[in-house]
């Protein structure tokens, strides 16, 4: 029983470090293009930021899934 709730508590652990890391990867590629592009034409800024804001999803969707690994415990 402690050791499946020490898997769980891993399991919790590698789903929002796998969530940040991707996030932070994807933003890190797409910021400097958005800030390119609004360098060459200002009407790419609001594109531009909904392109930035698509990655958080993936930190949401894995902070969902550690909270249902967390209700397991």
């Amino acid at each position: 029983m402690e050791m499946e709730k020490m898997l769980i508590a891993v399991g919790i652990g590698l789903a929002m470090f796998g969530g940040a890391i991707g996030t932070a990867w994807a933003q890190a590629t797409i910021g400097p293009a958005v800030v390119g592009a609004c360098a060459e034409d200002r009407k790419f800024l609001g594109v531009g930021l909904l392109f930035l804001a698509f990655p958080e999803t993936i930190l949401i969707l894995s902070l969902g899934m550690a909270y249902l690994l967390y209700q397991k415990m």
